[in-house]
């Protein structure tokens, strides 16, 4: 159908006189994101944590040599910090003891307050009131962590409502809140922007990445001292907690990641009601599949995971899961890759039977796991412990499948090392952090166990020189020999 000039006319008549009205005050158009922020932005609090840390220093000296290492030995610093973010407030509770005070607690990041167990945390509500907050739990695998503070229940105080992340979809309106550039004084400040893509994974934030990635990406402004606020739907309700950016000079460029409510609600109850995350324990490598490994596997489309290892005497293991095989369903959720895997194993119910629908060859077929904690996992292993050996220097923990993959470590057994003394007899047979003790004197090294046995045997046999064999973090296998005379 044709419009003819008169229609025409009058449309633009019509849109002409919408926009004089509004200039003169006939109406009053706004933006539909107003109502929305208003009071969702009073339950975003401003985070302060000013503290004391040691410090370790490197001497600045003219050479790196041990010569001077020997002389001016590096030296423990202490020095205040004082760190800033955003948090929201999305519990409360009447304090039984006294019904004249409520408790609130605060979603943020746990790189936010990670230091705050020995520090000073304070939070500066939408009034300004400034309360001392404490740390309920950290959670550094998915870097969140819940903290509380009491106030008078005449103050008022909006809890922020939770929405469901699972039903985001790509270029949905967002919004997200939270005090960026704290030293500033730019609270509570509102960008909005939109959902650029959902389930980002594999990403990596400095040397602390967490485990369980399962981004929200968004070009809503997300700067420094933002972390913890809350990123809102078109609704009202929050749907992540903002956490990091992308950029090479420190600013948004576009690029922000949010973690999912979903995940952040399990996270948070569990930390305020056992103190904790409870995470399920299956026991394989995980490893995405590519267009080629589709191909080779003669995979009808790219979906699920593939397995590339599996731990002996784990769920998996006990379940006859294999080697190859691919997962493509898990307790009837569909696994698009390994970082929305790995969080679908971990909150899944613990100690019951788990349908896993795989392919195998040619066959689909589902098989049933039951899952175990990863505490009781840990539990059931030779004892853990950071064992500081005297006689070499080092401290030693046990290499699991999830550590050697996150550092691209090839050993399949051995001791992974976490730490070694200045100017030790380890240190100075050129071992270093992130190497992975395989053999000692000729004998496998399994667990932390075996090594301690290992040094205890040597010990008693008076051995002069200790035997190691080697994967060093940069990959090369090798053969090490220690002078403990």
């Amino acid at each position: 159908m044709k419009w003819n000039k008169s229609i025409i006319f009058v449309v633009l008549l019509a849109v002409l006189s919408m926009n004089l009205m509004a200039q003169k005050g006939g109406s009053n158009p706004k933006s539909p994101f107003v109502n929305i922020v208003k009071e969702v932005r009073e339950s975003v609090v401003n985070i302060k944590v000013e503290g004391e840390e040691k410090l370790t220093l490197d001497n600045r000296l003219p050479f790196n040599d041990d010569f001077f290492k020997y002389f001016f030995p590096p030296q423990a610093e202490s020095r205040k910090f004082v760190s800033m973010g955003s948090g929201f407030i999305f519990k409360k509770e009447i304090i039984k003891e006294d019904k004249n005070m409520v408790e609130i607690f605060m979603l943020t990041n746990n790189h936010v307050v990670n230091k705050g167990k020995d520090a000073k945390i304070t939070i500066t509500l939408a009034d300004q009131e400034k309360l001392n907050a404490e740390v309920v739990g950290f959670d550094p695998e998915t870097d969140l962590a819940v903290i509380k503070a009491k106030v008078d229940k005449k103050i008022p105080i909006v809890v922020a409502p939770l929405g469901d992340s699972d039903k985001l979809e790509i270029a949905e309106w967002v919004i997200a809140i939270g005090n960026p550039f704290g030293q500033l004084g730019l609270d509570r400040t509102v960008t909005t922007g939109v959902v650029s893509a959902i389930g980002r994974s594999g990403l990596t934030f400095g040397n602390d990445s967490p485990v369980f990635q399962d981004y929200i990406q968004t070009d809503a402004a997300i700067n420094p001292g933002n972390s913890g606020g809350p990123l809102l739907n078109i609704d009202g309700e929050v749907i992540g907690v903002n956490a990091a950016i992308t950029s090479n000079s420190g600013g948004n460029i576009g690029i922000g990641f949010a973690i999912p409510i979903n995940l952040a609600r399990k996270v948070a109850n569990d930390l305020i009601e056992k103190g904790k995350v409870e995470r399920a324990f299956l026991g394989i490598t995980p490893q995405d599949i590519t267009a080629e490994i589709s191909k080779s596997l003669n995979l009808n489309k790219i979906e699920g995971v593939l397995i590339a290892r599996v731990e002996k005497n784990s769920p998996a293991d006990l379940a006859e899961l294999k080697n190859g095989d691919v997962i493509v369903k898990f307790n009837n959720q569909s696994v698009p890759n390994v970082g929305k895997f790995r969080i679908i194993v971990a909150n899944s119910p613990i100690d019951q039977k788990i349908p896993v629908e795989i392919i195998r060859g040619d066959d689909k077929k589902t098989i049933n796991v039951k899952l175990k904690s990863r505490e009781a996992d840990k539990e059931s292993q030779p004892e853990k412990k950071e064992i500081k050996t005297i006689d070499l220097g080092i401290k030693v923990d046990e290499l699991n499948s999830e550590i050697a993959q996150r550092m691209n470590i090839q050993a399949e057994h051995g001791v992974l090392i976490i730490q070694v003394m200045n100017n030790s007899l380890a240190a100075n047979a050129g071992l270093r952090p992130g190497d992975v003790i395989m053999e000692m004197n000729r004998t496998k090294i399994n667990t932390v166990k075996d090594y301690q046995e290992m040094l205890e045997k040597a010990q008693k046999d008076k051995s002069t020189i200790i035997l190691l064999y080697v994967q060093s973090k940069n990959g090369e296998f090798k053969y090490i020999t220690i002078s403990v005379e």
